[in-house]
């Protein structure tokens, strides 16, 4: 993730935590209470309570959701836990919560919370070096400092390892290699362990070969059976690089009420029923301070995100690019999780805030309300109704089915498009690197067609925005990724322009027609 756009989203939340404790009433910090152990545990489902009983405004939350709905904002969904009841869950347009989402950067968190299992089996600890797990492989830059490099430092964004975020390019280098983990152990070492805060994926991706070195099954085996199946959860799938370690730094999919389980557990130090799934240990460690994530509004833990240290309810974070978010606030005893494909936490902080009744005293009931936010949770989800499409210009009969191959450029090689019918357009497109073309169906109509069947999975959904230019809204989705493109055609030319909302990429090529 970006350092801008992680800015952005934490400095939001920190905003929406200061509101909801002035308006539950508490003017100065004070320490979080102790949570009581629920009464239940969500292993096999959630139980519900009205948003009145957990302290919300059920009719201003149905307005928020439906508000949300109408102005596009790019959130997948919405789910509030409050004493252990769900008070919102929500789900938009185009995602409906039945299929898992990708958790981007959760995952970390996720990462580090198996690592901390793992260490409280006895299969490793955190002052073991990196280097002692892979003693068959021959390691460059092999110094001092790298045969210093521990399992905390990993955990903590400290290794020292040379690593650039911007634009992901030390990840990219990686995975454009045959071995991601012989890539990072060859990394340079650039500051001694433990002295700076780096965002380095590939770094937290050893963690996952540690793991598997460790214990002998994957990341995803080892959760399976130690966390996910003790949870209750039962629907998770986790990309993995080309020898099988689960990808360290992201890429796990989880519905949405899977995640808030994650939350939940940390919400009660590790316990889950009558079993101490990680150790309170782990977790009070994991949720300290370990260095300043320079630039950041908060810290660093072991992957989880630490409020600032004036912050009225104190949070811990599961953050993930695009809007995937796990944030436990004990203060309030609330898990928030949010998915989305470039949402900002400031753009639904209004509404949420509006909801806000009273977090200490009791509200009265509201059942018109609960129909109404019952109403709304059902809305929101349904694909608008489709719009009237409009004639088309004259040039899409010279275009269709053309191929236009574009000038050298990294990003793609051709692109077509075809009408298929009054409501619907093919668009096909070559991404360098791809052994295939991507075939992508588009409706006209303003509701967005899933990909042909064997194709690259996404949705797609454009309109004609004059007589020369046709735009395309594409969504990756279930991946993460989502892409306006504005295709613009005079003559036998074509000005193709690309941008990627969640990572903030553009480009802009320029192509003609293929020669016969």
């Amino acid at each position: 993730m970006t350092t801008a756009a992680l800015i952005r989203r934490s400095a939001s939340l920190a905003c929406l935590a200061v509101v909801l404790s002035a308006l539950a009433g508490c003017q100065a910090a004070r320490p979080a209470p102790i949570i009581p152990e629920p009464d239940y545990w969500p292993t096999e489902g959630w139980r519900s309570a009205t948003p009145e009983e957990l302290g919300f405004l059920s009719d201003k939350m149905a307005d928020g959701l439906l508000a949300i709905r109408q102005e596009d904002i790019p959130i997948h969904s919405l789910t509030i836990i409050r004493h252990g009841s769900v008070a919102v869950d929500a789900y938009f347009y185009p995602y409906d919560g039945s299929t898992v989402h990708d958790l981007a950067s959760v995952t970390k968190s996720v990462m580090t919370t198996l690592i901390g299992i793992a260490i409280d089996q006895g299969k490793l600890r955190l002052e073991d070096t990196m280097v002692s797990f892979f003693p068959d492989r021959t390691i460059a830059h092999l110094d001092d400092r790298k045969e210093r490099i521990a399992v905390e430092h990993l955990v903590s964004m400290s290794s020292g390892l040379e690593c650039v975020e911007a634009l992901e390019a030390t990840q990219q280098e990686m995975m454009a290699t045959e071995d991601w983990v012989q890539f990072t152990l060859d990394l340079p070492v650039a500051w001694e362990p433990g002295t700076k805060f780096v965002y380095c994926n590939p770094a937290m991706h050893l963690l996952s070969a540690i793991l598997k070195q460790a214990t002998g099954m994957t990341a995803l085996e080892f959760a399976q059976v130690n966390l996910f199946e003790p949870l209750g959860i039962h629907d998770a799938e986790w990309a993995a690089d080309p020898q099988g370690n689960n990808y360290g730094w992201g890429d796990l999919f989880l519905k949405p009420q899977a995640a808030a389980k994650i939350g939940f557990l940390w919400l009660h130090q590790g316990k889950w029923e009558d079993e101490q799934i990680i150790s309170q240990e782990w977790v009070q460690a994991a949720s300290q301070r370990r260095l300043s994530a320079t630039g950041r509004p908060e810290d660093y833990g072991y992957a989880w995100w630490i409020s600032a240290k004036d912050e009225t309810f104190p949070f811990v974070m599961a953050s993930g690019v695009g809007g995937q978010n796990i944030r436990v606030f004990p203060g309030l005893d609330m898990v928030i999780v949010t998915t989305g494909e470039g949402l900002e936490m400031d753009m639904i902080n209004p509404y949420l805030i509006a909801s806000v009744g009273d977090f200490e005293n009791p509200l009265p009931a509201n059942p018109d309300g609960v129909v109404a936010l019952e109403a709304a949770e059902r809305e929101v989800p349904r694909p608008p109704a489709a719009s009237p499409v409009a004639p088309l210009p004259e040039i899409a009969r010279t275009i269709a089915g053309k191929t236009y191959t574009f000038e050298p450029n990294p990003l793609a090689d051709w692109f077509r498009l075809d009408f298929v019918s009054e409501a619907e357009a093919m668009m096909e497109l070559r991404v360098v690197g791809e052994d295939a073309a991507r075939v992508v169906r588009i409706g006209l109509d303003g509701i967005y067609r899933t990909a042909p069947d064997g194709a690259r999975p996404g949705l797609a959904r454009g309109t004609w925005v004059d007589d020369k230019t046709f735009v395309v809204h594409y969504s990756t989705f279930p991946d993460l990724g989502y892409y306006t493109l504005r295709a613009t055609f005079e003559g036998e030319g074509l000005s193709l322009t690309l941008n990627e909302r969640i990572y903030g990429l553009s480009a802009a090529l320029e192509g003609s027609i293929q020669g016969p």
